[in-house]
Formats: C-alpha cells, sequence, structure tokens
C-alpha cells in the first residue's frame, strides 16, 4: 500500500538578517528528524540570498515590505494557501506573519503566544527573553516542544561562486576579519575603540573590513584614519554568503551583537563578539565552536538598556562601549592563536 507523501512546511521568519540565520537551526533539524519533507522559507525581499543554493530548502518565497507591502501580504497569503502545507510555522511575533499563520489553511499553525494573532494558532508557547536560553533553542522548541537535545547552531551554504569570490583573500596569508557596523548604532563599537584595536593588533596579520553597501563609507573612513598598514575595505565587495566563506578562514572575527556575528555561527568561523548595550543573556550570542565575548568588565546599572539598542545611548555617556579595553579583544586573539598552536 503506498503512503502519500508528506506535506512541506513552511518557516516564515521575514525580520532582520542574523533572524534569519538562527532560524537556519530549524532546517538543519527538519533535514534530520524528517529528510522526506519539504521546507519552504519566507523571507523579506533583500534576505532571499542567504538560502540561495541552500540544500535543505526547497523554495524560497520573499515578502517585499517596501513595496506594496500589504497587497503583497494578501498574494502571499493566496499563494501560501495553494502551497498545501501541513505546518506553517511563523518565528516572528508581530501581525503581518501572524496573520499569513492563522489563514494559512495548515492543520498545524505554530508561534509564538506574544504575536497577536495566536489565538488562530493550534499551537502557541511563551517567547521568553533571557534565563540563559538561546534564540535557537527558543525556535526549536516552537517547532518540537519535546526536544531536549543541544542547541543546534545555525548553518549556511556558501555556494562556489561565493566561495571563489572569498579565495583570493584568503590565500594572501593569515589574516582577521573586523565587521566594525551595526544597524543599532548602541550596538556599535565605536570607530575610536576599533582604531585602537588596529593600531593593537600583530603587524602578520592582514586585517578585512567586511559590510555591506551601506556600510562601505563607515569602513573606507576607519580604514583612512587607521594607523597601521594591511588594512583592505571588502564593504560591498562580498555577498553574505562570501563574507561567509572568508570569515571561516580567520584566525579571529571581531563583531558586534549584530549579523556577522550570526554569519560566523553559520559556518562555525571563531569569533569574538564584542557586546556593548546589549548582552548574551538576552539569548543571541555567538554559537561558533571558538565563541569568545568582550564586555565592559565593571557592571553597569543601565546595562542592557533594550532588546535591540538605540540610535544613540540614552544617558549620553556611552560608557558600556568605551570602557571595554583593547586588552580584552586582544586576549580573545592571544587564546585563539594558542587554540591553533595546539591544534598543529
Amino acid at each position: 500500500m503506498l503512503t502519500a507523501p508528506p506535506r512541506p512546511i513552511l518557516l516564515i521568519q521575514t525580520a532582520f538578517i542574523g533572524d534569519v540565520i538562527l532560524a537556519t537551526a530549524l532546517l538543519e533539524h527538519l533535514h534530520h528528524t524528517e529528510p522526506d519533507t519539504p521546507v519552504d522559507f519566507l523571507v523579506r525581499k533583500g534576505n532571499e540570498g542567504l538560502l540561495r543554493q541552500h540544500p535543505h530548502v526547497r523554495e524560497v518565497l520573499v515578502w517585499n515590505k517596501q513595496q506594496d507591502k500589504y497587497r503583497g501580504l494578501w498574494h502571499l497569503l493566496q499563494r501560501i494557501r495553494r502551497g498545501g502545507y501541513g505546518r506553517v510555522v511563523t518565528l516572528q511575533r508581530f501581525a503581518s506573519t501572524g496573520f499569513l499563520t492563522a489563514f494559512s489553511g495548515a492543520p498545524e499553525r505554530l508561534g509564538f503566544q506574544q504575536n497577536p494573532f495566536s489565538f488562530r494558532f493550534t499551537r502557541a508557547l511563551p517567547h521568553v527573553i533571557g534565563a540563559g536560553v538561546h534564540e535557537v533553542a527558543r525556535n526549536l522548541h516552537l517547532l518540537d516542544p519535546g526536544y531536549q537535545g543541544p542547541t543546534i547552531p545555525p548553518r549556511l551554504y556558501p555556494t562556489p561562486a561565493d566561495e571563489a569570490a572569498a579565495a583570493p583573500y584568503a590565500a594572501a596569508g593569515p589574516y582577521v576579519c573586523i565587521a566594525p557596523t551595526s544597524v543599532w548604532f548602541t550596538k556599535q563599537f565605536p570607530q575610536e575603540q576599533w582604531l585602537k584595536l588596529l593600531a593593537a593588533l600583530p603587524a602578520q596579520y592582514t586585517v578585512y573590513l567586511l559590510g555591506g553597501p551601506p556600510d562601505v563609507a563607515a569602513c573606507q573612513q576607519l580604514l583612512e584614519r587607521a594607523a597601521r598598514p594591511g588594512v583592505v575595505n571588502l564593504a560591498g565587495k562580498l555577498s553574505l554568503l562570501a563574507s561567509a566563506a572568508l570569515m571561516r578562514g580567520a584566525v579571529l572575527n571581531y563583531v558586534n551583537d549584530s549579523a556577522p556575528m550570526h554569519l560566523c555561527s553559520a559556518v562555525g568561523a571563531p569569533v569574538c563578539a564584542v557586546y556593548c548595550s546589549t548582552v548574551p543573556y538576552f539569548g543571541f550570542g555567538p554559537l561558533s565552536p571558538f565563541s569568545r565575548v568582550v564586555q565592559i568588565p565593571e557592571e553597569l546599572e543601565c546595562q542592557p538598556c533594550g532588546l535591540h539598542g538605540y540610535r544613540k545611548c540614552p544617558l549620553g555617556h556611552f560608557r558600556c562601549a568605551y570602557g571595554i579595553e583593547t586588552s580584552q579583544l586582544l586576549a580573545a586573539l592571544a587564546e585563539r592563536e594558542m587554540s591553533d598552536e595546539v591544534r598543529r
């Protein structure tokens, strides 16, 4: 007797780049637990490149939030309803993706209780920030409430073209990558602080500055102000996946609490994450095999000042960033160098 093929699953994550990267841990889990179940993934326009040729994604759906936002949402709903999904899972707590999930027609509609449409979900769990629980674990428990295994790291798959784009830079000798910018000002280590690190880094390392097209000017200014040879501005020159491929081969990657940190987690790249206004306790920390977090050594009553950061320090002093010592960042590099020596 023939059995019907499993109905496909739709995962929805239309937030920022880092959120999409973290959601790829669910693709790994589903691939291992339900290898025959097709999985589609809905992202916002601009993030679809992260999943290009991903081996565990059948189709990438795209929502253009900047153009015909609500008409596009309606057309997406019609497409989803035609998709015959057995499960639709929204990893966000916003009404738009809750609407798609609630009226998807899927027998199983999963999401977090904080979503305004959760009353129409077949399963809704609380999204609790903190308590030492990583966002990946929160997402895994939403998909599989009985899951008791280890935190599954996210994973991205750079294409051969991405690998080829990164290869010439990776072949130039030992290097360190710095991704100096962030969408949120108070998540971003200040330029003056990056300059101190650049001046102190060992001379044998080439330093690649990474970022997207919006970060080109900031990285160029950092390069021009740096009193150090061997700094190369690659912002805007590499795709996200090519950047991830380059970061994988670095001796160490210095990042903020932002998307490049999650890129490192997704390819197992060694990372030193600099936390300013936010804290790892929120559950968005690095998951690479070599992961170090640097914060101000003293306790501040004002830290953390928010979950996502602000466009300026609410108190005006930004001590959570300026109080971090360059020696803390160099200590992570020394530890990484020692671990490399042990492996050799």
